[in-house]
């Protein structure tokens, strides 16, 4: 057992508290969600996330159970990977929003579908850590592999264009509807109902296994991303919640503006590559965090600027 099993178990118990505490308390009414409300708690996420960082930086070496690197330097650390995390986050939510948009998921039952959704990411992160660092501390030659998954994602999504989904391509979707019978409509916000003694899944239930799919596919990405930036599962960790966490209400407030921002998945490839290089040149340079941290929100502030300053250009209506 870790000597820090302390801290792993009071920041899940807040994970927990703030999970009960969102869908039993604020969102036990099922209701769409406002912008002024989601602005609201992306704000609270926000300011939760900085003020950990503080707490690392004056109690860091407690947290990680060990006394190298600095406290600065694993306060650094988070902000890095809770900024590369909340960045990729973003392209991810307009696969969401196109799921939502195919499967015309009504407004108030999104929330619901997120929230189980970021309950199914937490677990699949995880277990993902858990791996990642294990592989990289024993073979050493596994940060090459890392590094050349980064690069190769961020060259595909340069290359990129447009955005589509094909649910009909799942496999995970096509064993679901060998298993079970699907309703033709909604049935509230349940995943499943039962008729006549029979178990039928909803539509929801379709939404939340592609919701899930996507996020699975998605950390492929941003786990090595985080991991070429800090190695202290702690760190990796809570900067990988907190950046979930702050999911739900970051789709609320962005998915009316979402599209606007074009020319982003450009500025996510370019960050993809950046810390994908990182990686392989590791052994020879080393980057500083501070600079990893610069790179990141420099490229992420430029490509967004861009979009607003050169907006996509409207087709025509046939």
């Amino acid at each position: 057992m870790p000597s820090n099993w302390i801290f792993w178990i009071v920041f899940n118990v807040f994970v927990l508290a703030m999970l009960a505490l969102d869908l039993g308390v604020f969102h036990r009414k099922k209701h769409v969600v406002a912008l002024r409300e989601a602005i609201g708690w992306t704000a609270v996420w926000i300011s939760l996330a900085a003020c950990f960082a503080v707490l690392i930086y004056f109690f860091g070496h407690t947290m990680v159970g060990r006394s190298v690197p600095t406290n600065s330097q694993l306060s650094l650390e988070f902000v890095t990977g809770y900024l590369i995390e909340l960045s990729l986050s973003v392209d991810n939510l307009f696969i969401f929003l196109l799921i939502f948009r195919y499967f015309s998921v009504p407004r108030e039952f999104q929330h619901e579908v997120l929230f189980w959704g970021v309950v199914g990411a937490l677990i699949m992160r995880a277990v993902f850590i858990a791996a990642g660092v294990t592989l990289l501390n024993r073979f050493h030659w596994i940060v090459y592999i890392f590094g050349g998954i980064l690069i190769y994602s961020g060259i595909k999504l340069l290359r990129q264009r447009g955005g589509r989904i094909h649910p009909e391509a799942n496999p995970l979707l096509k064993g679901f509807r060998k298993l079970f019978r699907v309703t033709g409509n909604y049935e509230g916000s349940n995943f499943f109902v039962r008729r006549g003694g029979l178990r039928y899944a909803t539509p929801l239930a379709l939404v939340l296994i592609l919701v899930e799919t996507t996020d699975l596919l998605f950390a492929v990405d941003s786990i090595p991303a985080v991991l070429a930036v800090t190695r202290e599962p702690f760190i990796v960790y809570t900067s990988n919640v907190f950046a979930i966490l702050g999911l739900r209400s970051l789709f609320f407030a962005l998915s009316g503006m979402i599209e606007a921002f074009h020319l982003l998945h450009y500025g996510l490839s370019v960050i993809l590559i950046l810390i994908g290089v990182k990686m392989l040149i590791s052994e020879y340079v080393q980057l500083p965090t501070a600079v990893a941290l610069a790179a990141v929100a420099g490229v992420l502030v430029i490509s967004l600027v861009l979009s607003l300053v050169f907006p996509r250009k409207a087709t025509p209506q046939q």
